[in-house]
């Protein structure tokens, strides 16, 4: 499984370089649009490949939507640590240990079954 992995990411990296290669050539980025830049003063510009200008747009997409999607899952999280720390103290009052090392895992029956050495 991780051959494959790693031939889907030799893959993708494959792809991103073809991309880079084929678009070498110089874009020009500006902050204002020229009339704007003439009324404030001051016109902030700055040449990079286009790939370079491709690839730092999907990362910086792929960073917000990852803060953003965190932010959105705050809730859940501190319902969800909130719910524990309940649990936790259910478990000291009926003198349950609280730590997950303490706690045995329940087996499934069928996966105790299967596991069994065959009498054969």
């Amino acid at each position: 499984m991780t051959y494959l992995r790693y031939a889907f990411l030799a893959i993708i990296l494959m792809i991103a370089l073809m991309l880079a290669l084929a678009n070498r050539a110089l874009v020009t980025l500006s902050l204002w649009p020229g009339t704007v830049s003439s009324l404030v003063g001051a016109d902030y510009t700055v040449t990079l490949p286009l790939f370079v200008v491709i690839g730092a747009a999907t990362g910086l997409g792929l960073v917000m939507g990852l803060v953003w999607e965190w932010l959105r899952e705050r809730g859940y999280r501190a319902e969800a640590a909130r719910a524990k720390r309940e649990l936790d103290k259910l478990r000291a009052a009926q003198g349950v240990p609280t730590d997950a090392a303490a706690v045995k895992p329940r087996r499934d029956e069928v996966l105790a079954i299967l596991d069994e050495p065959s009498n054969r």
